[in-house]
């Protein structure tokens, strides 16, 4: 089955049911290394997940590590160009969980980016990236410690597919000339726009199928979390990009009152149900008007359009939702997208879980993380229904590989949300314990040592490994 590698010889395969994993006690994990300072931060994650699982469950349970290539190191290995070989590929398709390091993108030809590929190989379609504070970690902001989200990223689709052409290529001028000439005359709406025949073009896909496996997962994430906490917003920019971005807003709302109903009140819902609390004999007309503010000045048709909007959710939820039950729903709203970007600096407690298309959840995770911290701090999952990889958000460094000096906490904690996603929820805790502790006290790797006021001493990366597996208590 295998070319150059070999499987432990103890441990069992994870299964998948109905999107779920079915986890034994010594699974077997493939991991990536990892490019660049790959070298020094998988070793001291390692350490910590071993350590954390053994303390946790006494020998009960146990991760058997299959070690697996990709990048630079699979070339060393398998020969030049071989950056995803068919053996890594095949132990993560048949053990069905991964962690990873950072990989280098190849340059030149052939695979754009391993990150990428692996998402489109396997369907994993939700990125999921956690952005909460750590006490004592160094931040550009004043409260970072308000922020606490969970960025759900679309992650097969948007223009991540990277269907595009060059400018002045053959297709490229053909697509050109037929949407100059025939479809954009062909719909109205779009008057007499054109694409400038200088212009490398792309397409933008954004299915119903898509959006909606990720807003269900989303949705199932947060009737997990605390009450206080169970809100999922979709992020969109669609104002301007009304059958994309817009359609990903309207499907995530029509997945969360259909197939959710009973467990999600729409924010708007929300509204219509506090009217009619605080005024048992509010008149439709009058909800409306509440709701919308503009309302007086519409058309008569858009009236009657929000006067049976509210009707109708007072006819099919006031019994299950009304007299305050829709408190304790899941909120279902949506923000802009470039709106979102300045409330999680200047409102971030009033959100949870954000749930995104691929770029705009590419953009705001990282800021997010800056946030609290920096992508040296910040995990990543990536999973779909028969598969899921957990990984670093940062970069190879390779200016730093081999110095023992790297912050491993972004890896570490990505190991943090594989042990949550296997439903090893004490193991994981004693990391982040570890973790906050070990920082609190400053302990910390140069990145953040630097940062602190006044500056400390730098541990080395394995150094922080022990620092965290000492305060595991």
């Amino acid at each position: 089955m295998y070319e150059k590698i070999t499987p432990p010889t103890s441990g069992s395969k994870i299964t998948f049911k109905n999107g779920e994993p079915v986890v034994p006690d010594n699974p077997i994990i493939p991991f990536i290394r990892g490019d660049g300072t790959g070298i020094d931060i998988w070793p001291a994650t390692q350490k910590v997940l071993d350590a954390a699982v053994a303390k946790a469950y006494q020998g009960k349970r146990q991760i058997s590590w299959f070690k697996v290539y990709a990048g630079d190191e699979a070339c060393d290995l398998y020969g030049t160009y071989q950056y995803l070989p068919e053996d890594t590929l095949t132990a993560i398709k048949e053990y069905g969980v991964a962690i990873k390091g950072p990989l280098t993108t190849p340059v030149g030809g052939g695979i754009r980016s391993l990150n990428v590929a692996l998402r489109q190989i396997f369907d994993l379609y939700a990125c999921v990236r956690p952005c909460r504070y750590y006490a004592g970690t160094p931040s550009p902001h004043k409260n970072p410690e308000k922020l606490d989200v969970i960025v759900y990223r679309e992650n097969t689709e948007d223009i991540y597919l990277g269907i595009e052409w060059k400018q002045g290529s053959e297709i490229g001028s053909r697509l050109i000339s037929i949407l100059n000439k025939e479809l954009i005359p062909a719909t109205p709406e779009h008057g007499k726009k054109q694409i400038p025949l200088d212009s490398g073009i792309g397409i933008k896909p954004i299915s119903k199928t898509g959006s909606q496996r990720l807003v269900r997962r989303a949705i199932k994430h947060a009737l997990t979390l605390p009450k206080h906490k169970q809100q999922v917003t979709l992020v969109h920019k669609g104002n301007i990009m009304k059958y994309t971005e817009g359609a990903f807003r309207d499907w995530g709302y029509e997945l969360a009152t259909t197939e959710f109903r009973q467990e999600t009140v729409t924010e708007r819902e929300s509204w219509i149900l506090s009217n009619k609390e605080k005024n048992p004999n509010i008149s439709l007309e009058e909800n409306a008007r509440q709701i919308d503010p503009g309302f007086d000045a519409l058309t008569q048709e858009k009236k009657a359009q929000i006067v049976k909007e509210v009707e109708t959710v007072l006819n099919s939820i006031w019994d299950s939702h009304g007299n305050g039950k829709w408190k304790d729903k899941v909120m279902v709203n949506d923000r802009i997208a470039d709106s979102i970007f300045q409330q999680i600096q200047t409102r971030p407690d009033e959100y949870s879980i954000l749930a995104t298309m691929n770029l705009n959840g590419d953009y705001l995770s990282d800021a997010a993380a800056a946030i609290v911290g920096g992508l040296g701090m910040g995990p990543g999952a990536n999973i779909g229904d028969a598969c899921a990889v957990f990984e670093a958000t940062h970069g190879t460094a390779p200016k730093h590989a081999g110095l023992d000096k790297i912050n491993p906490g972004s890896v570490i904690l990505s190991g943090v949300m594989m042990l949550e996603y296997l439903g090893w929820q004490e193991a994981a805790d004693l990391v982040k314990k570890g973790l906050g502790d070990a920082i609190a006290n400053s302990q910390v790797t140069y990145d953040l040592a630097r940062l602190l006021e006044p500056p400390v001493e730098p541990l080395k990366c394995s150094e922080f490994a022990d620092a965290i597996i000492k305060h595991f208590g």
